[in-house]
Parts: C-alpha cells; sequence; structure tokens
C-alpha cells in the first residue's frame, strides 16, 4: 500500500487533534446550542409572582363542614413526602375543591432516620396536622391550613384543605435566588415558623413544606412529626431574637385547659404539657430579649408611633 498524500494525511492529524481536545459529549452538539443553553444558564430566574386567582369565600365552619362531608369524587397519592398522602377532589354539588388526606398513625419505641439520627418514643401521626392548625388558632397564627379528622375506607386520617394560589416552595424561592420584597418582612415571616415550630417539637420542618403565594404569604403544612413530649427547645433553627407581639401575647395566654379544650382529641396528656413548658422557656426568652434590647428593638409588627407635632 502506498504512501498517503500529503492533503489527506494533514487532514487526518487535524481530526485527531480536535479529538484530543474536545469532550466526546460535545463533538455531536451544535455550536449554537452551547450558547444558548449557557445564556439560558446565566439568566436569572423570573421573579415576578403570578396574578392572585380568586379563591372560594367560606367561614371556618363552612369550611371544616365541607372538608367532613363534601363527597368524594378523586383521589390520587402524591409522589412527594413519605407518609402515603393522598391529594383529593371534593364536592358538594355547590363547590369543587381539593383537600390532602394522610392516614398515617405510627408508634415506635426506636426509630432510625435516614441520615443515622436515633428517636425514642417515636411517632408520625394525622393527628398532629389537626393539632398544629387548632393550636397555630389558638396563638394567633392564620398560616396553618385547616384541618379536620375524617374517616375514608374506615381509616381515619387528617383531611386538610389544599392551598390556594401557591406559587413556590421556600426551597424553590432560595435554589431560584428569588427575593422578597422586604427583606426584614420575609425575616420576620421566618421567625414566626422558628417559633411555632420549637413550640410544637417539629422535627421535620424542611424548605420544602414552607409553601408561599404571589403575596408573600408563607403558609406551613405537613406536621405529623411533631409534638414530642421534651421539655425542652430544639437546637436546630434556635429562636430568634425578634418575633411578632401577637404571636408573644398569644403564648402568654395560652395555659392547659385552653389546650385541652383544643386539643385533647388528638394530643395525649403528656404532649399538652410538654408544650406549656416549652412554651415557658420561648417566653422567657423573649422576656430576657426585652429586657436587655427594649420592646421596640424585640418586638414585631407594632403600630408606628407617630412623633408629637405642637402647633405654633
Amino acid at each position: 500500500m502506498g504512501a498517503l498524500p500529503v492533503s489527506i494525511l494533514s487532514a487526518l492529524v487535524f481530526v485527531v487533534r480536535i479529538c484530543a481536545q474536545t469532550p466526546t459529549q460535545e463533538i455531536a452538539r451544535p455550536a449554537t446550542e452551547a450558547v444558548a443553553s449557557q445564556k439560558a444558564t446565566s439568566q436569572p430566574a423570573d421573579s415576578t409572582p403570578p396574578p392572585l386567582k380568586p379563591v372560594p369565600k367560606l367561614s371556618d365552619a363552612e369550611m371544616e363542614a365541607f372538608l367532613k362531608t363534601a363527597r368524594i369524587v378523586d383521589r390520587k397519592k402524591l409522589d412527594t413526602g413519605t407518609t402515603g398522602a393522598s391529594r383529593v377532589t371534593l364536592s358538594d354539588g355547590k363547590l369543587t375543591h381539593d383537600a390532602q388526606y394522610q392516614g398515617i398513625d405510627v408508634f415506635k419505641p426506636v426509630f432510625r432516620g435516614a441520615e443515622g439520627t436515633v428517636e425514642k418514643n417515636f411517632r408520625d401521626s394525622y393527628k398532629f396536622n389537626i393539632a398544629a392548625y387548632r393550636l397555630g388558632k389558638l396563638i394567633g397564627i392564620d398560616t396553618i391550613p385547616m384541618s379536620v379528622e375524617r374517616d375514608i375506607d374506615g381509616r381515619l386520617g387528617s383531611m386538610t384543605w389544599w392551598l390556594d394560589n401557591i406559587w413556590i416552595t421556600e426551597m424553590e424561592r432560595r435554589d431560584k435566588g428569588i427575593k422578597p420584597p422586604a427583606s426584614q418582612f420575609w425575616v420576620d415571616a421566618l421567625n414566626i415558623v422558628r417559633v411555632f415550630d420549637q413550640l410544637i417539637y417539629n422535627t421535620d420542618r424542611n424548605q420544602g413544606n414552607l409553601l408561599i403565594t404571589p403575596d408573600w404569604k408563607l403558609w406551613m403544612i405537613d406536621h405529623t412529626r411533631a409534638f414530642r413530649t421534651t421539655v425542652a427547645l430544639q437546637k436546630k433553627n434556635a429562636l430568634p431574637g425578634r418575633v411578632d407581639h401577637k404571636l408573644l401575647r398569644g403564648l402568654r395566654e395560652l395555659n392547659s385547659a385552653k389546650l385541652t379544650q383544643a386539643l385533647s382529641g388528638y394530643l395525649r396528656p403528656e404532649e399538652i404539657s410538654a408544650i406549656l413548658g416549652r412554651r415557658d422557656i420561648i417566653v422567657a426568652h423573649f422576656d430576657s430579649e426585652i429586657k436587655q434590647k427594649g420592646e421596640d428593638s424585640v418586638l414585631t409588627g407594632l403600630p408606628r408611633k407617630t412623633p408629637e407635632v405642637s402647633l405654633p
């Protein structure tokens, strides 16, 4: 076989060099596609919330009756979460709306988590969704969806109102770098979550179960792993230095009689007692902050003070 012409040999050498310098997966990828992908990655996420859609106007009593009695017309198991929750479509002939049904009610003497954590007397119960909603109402928190007890196919569970106008989760907001309209406003909203999670000793809060509406209201869902009997605060998500003044007042007004009346069907006496024990720790923390820094520096949501003006 004779020697290859110089022109062909040069072309082969050029191809070998290009292949050695270019990753395999990029060889078949047009240059325009690669540039377009790079531009798409560098562009900031759309931070404009969608417009609010109309929502049903129901009183608490009407919503509770709907969740308890409306006919089930569809039911689909959710892919997310570990509690086997379902999205249920309900209808009473006038209104059709979705809800989340959770029937989990598990007790384990010892539970070993996926991250190597160990918890004694572990409970994962639908009853805690109902207790969280009722406790929130007692202390002035209106960002926990209504949850009631309902029997489906002979199994009791929590039927929770499916929130309208959900835009993104807190996880998605952070991942996309979307900033809230006012940083202090958002810090105050997150502080309410931190205080409430310490009050109920919620061991399963994550950014995926904090839901945000287009008007930047922050909703808390999924409380099935809360209400432990520990009379102490969790080390994670420690208490903030500031608190909503109405929330602090609601905490001060809690007592055993109120809690028992509202929660006895869903919590055991020791779980109710632990709420009061943690409440005392939380209130003592903010009382100390107020003593050191003053109310104006600690309490949020206070009415603005207008300086007195004297006419000449």
